[in-house]
C-alpha cells in the first residue's frame, strides 16, 4: 500500500480543508495517508470536526503558520523531515502556499520518490506589491523544479501559472478539480430553510442574500455593503442580507454599513429586525443555502471558491465578481451573473435584477445542481487522483529500473 504524507497549512475552514480531509478519507485504503496541518489563526473558524465527521486523525506542527516568520518555519521544517524519515511517504503531497514551500523542501532534501503540489488560490496579484509578489513568483519558480506535478482546480487557474507567471511548463500541470459531498445540499431543503428563517426572522416574501467566507480584505466585503445599500434605496421589495464569516475586516465592515445607512444585528443579539446580519462562523452551510435566495461573491482573486459550488447544488442563483477559477465553476447566464472587478455599477445591477425578479432567480437556480454534482463529486476526485498518483509512481518506479540496468551494464 503506498504512503502519502498529506501537508495542509490549516484546519481552517474553506476549500483546501474539504480537499485534504476527503482526499485523506476516501483514498483509503489504497492509499495509507498521514495528514499534517499548521496552526490556524485566531479569527479562522476551526475545521476539526470535518476530521471528526471522517473519522481521520493528523499530526499538528505548531511553528508551520500562514505568516512569515524565519524561526518558527525552520523549526517547522525540521519537523517535517523527521515525520518524513519516520513515515517513509512514497509520496509527499502538499496544499496552498506555506506547506508547499516547508513541505516540497524537506520531501526534495530526503529524496521522497513523489512530490505532488496542489495550487487553491495563488497570491501572484491583489495580495501584495509588486516586490513582495515576484519574490513570491520566484520561489514558486524554484520549487516547481523540485515537484513532480502541480495540480490546478481550475482550468483559469492553470493558464494563469503556465502563461502569465511562468511557474513551471504545461506537462507538469495536471486540471484536478475539486471534489465535495453535495448531496447535503440536495436533501430537506425546505425544513432547513424553515429552520433558518426562522432563526433569523426572515418571512416568506423576504429576498434573503448572503455572502460567505472570511472576513479579510482580498474578499472585498466593502462591495458587498455598498452593493445592499444600493438594492435598499432602489427595490420594493423586503431585503435582508446574510454575512456568514469572520475576521479581521469585521468592525471596518459594520462602521462601512453605518455610514451607508444600514442597521444590522449580530449573532449574539436576540433578534434581527434589520435588513443586515453579521451571523459570524457557521458550521450548517448546508442549511444556510437552503435559506438564501442569492448568494454572491465579491473577492479580488479567487481559485475555486467552495461556496459557489454549494450554491448552485442547492439551486441558488449566483452574482460573482469574474476572478480566478470563477468563470470555471459556474456557467455564466445560466447559473450565475458576473461583472469585472473594477465594474461596481454592474455588480450593483445584477443584485438588484435578481432582488426583483423572481423568474430570474428560479432560472438561474434551476441549472446549477445538474451541472455541479458531475463535475464536482467527490467520487470522480478520489478517481482522478488516484490515478495520478499511480501514473508517477510508475514512471519513478520505471526510472529507477532503467537506471540500474545501466549500471549492471556499465559494470559488465
Amino acid at each position: 500500500m503506498p504512503r502519502v504524507l498529506r501537508i495542509l497549512n490549516r484546519l481552517a475552514v474553506g476549500g483546501p480543508v474539504l480537499n485534504a480531509t476527503y482526499l485523506t478519507r476516501y483514498l483509503a485504503p489504497e492509499f495509507e495517508t498521514l495528514l499534517v496541518v499548521g496552526e490556524r489563526e485566531n479569527h479562522e473558524q476551526s475545521a476539526e470536526y470535518l476530521t471528526e465527521k471522517l473519522g481521520i486523525g493528523y499530526h499538528t506542527i505548531p511553528g508551520m503558520g500562514r505568516s512569515i516568520s524565519p524561526t518558527s518555519d525552520f523549526g517547522a521544517y525540521r519537523q517535517l523531515k523527521k515525520l518524513i524519515r519516520d513515515f517513509k511517504p512514497d509520496i509527499v503531497h502538499t496544499h496552498a502556499a506555506k506547506p508547499g514551500a516547508l513541505g516540497r523542501l524537506a520531501a526534495s532534501a530526503l529524496n521522497v520518490p513523489v512530490i505532488v503540489h496542489t495550487f487553491h488560490g495563488h497570491v501572484f496579484h491583489s495580495y501584495f506589491n509588486s516586490l513582495k509578489t515576484n519574490f513570491y513568483i520566484n520561489t514558486e519558480r524554484y520549487l516547481a523544479r523540485r515537484t513532480d506535478a502541480i495540480i490546478t482546480i481550475s482550468d483559469q487557474q492553470k493558464r494563469e501559472l503556465v502563461e502569465d507567471f511562468a511557474i513551471a511548463p504545461a506537462n507538469k500541470f495536471h486540471l484536478i478539480r475539486l471534489g465535495l459531498d453535495l448531496e447535503r445540499f440536495e436533501v430537506g431543503q425546505e425544513e432547513k430553510r424553515r429552520k433558518f428563517r426562522s432563526e433569523f426572522g426572515v418571512a416568506d416574501d423576504e429576498i434573503a442574500i448572503g455572502i460567505i467566507g472570511r472576513l479579510v480584505p482580498i474578499k472585498n466585503h466593502d462591495l458587498f455593503i455598498n452593493a445592499l445599500a444600493h438594492v435598499l434605496g432602489n427595490t420594493g421589495r423586503k431585503v435582508k442580507a446574510f454575512i456568514i464569516g469572520d475576521g479581521e475586516t469585521r468592525s471596518r465592515l459594520e462602521s462601512l454599513a453605518t455610514e451607508r445607512g444600514i442597521l444590522f444585528s449580530q449573532h449574539t443579539d436576540s433578534s434581527h429586525p434589520h435588513p443586515l446580519v453579521f451571523t459570524s462562523w457557521r458550521k450548517d452551510v448546508d442549511a444556510i443555502m437552503a435559506g438564501l435566495d442569492i448568494v454572491t461573491l465579491t473577492s479580488f482573486n479567487e481559485g475555486t471558491p467552495v461556496s459557489l459550488i454549494e450554491a448552485q447544488a442547492a439551486s441558488k442563483p449566483i452574482v460573482s465578481t469574474r476572478v480566478g477559477g470563477i468563470g470555471d465553476i459556474v456557467l455564466e447566464g445560466k447559473t450565475a451573473l458576473l461583472s469585472d472587478i473594477n465594474d461596481d455599477p454592474s455588480f450593483y445591477n445584477n443584485l438588484l435584477s435578481l432582488v426583483n425578479n423572481d423568474n430570474l432567480r428560479q432560472r438561474l437556480g434551476y441549472e446549477g445542481a445538474d451541472f455541479v454534482r458531475e463535475r464536482f463529486g467527490y467520487q470522480r476526485l478520489m478517481h482522478e487522483m488516484s490515478g495520478l498518483y499511480h501514473k508517477l509512481l510508475d514512471k519513478k518506479r520505471s526510472a529507477c529500473f532503467s537506471g540500474e540496468k545501466r549500471v549492471q551494464k556499465s559494470l559488465i
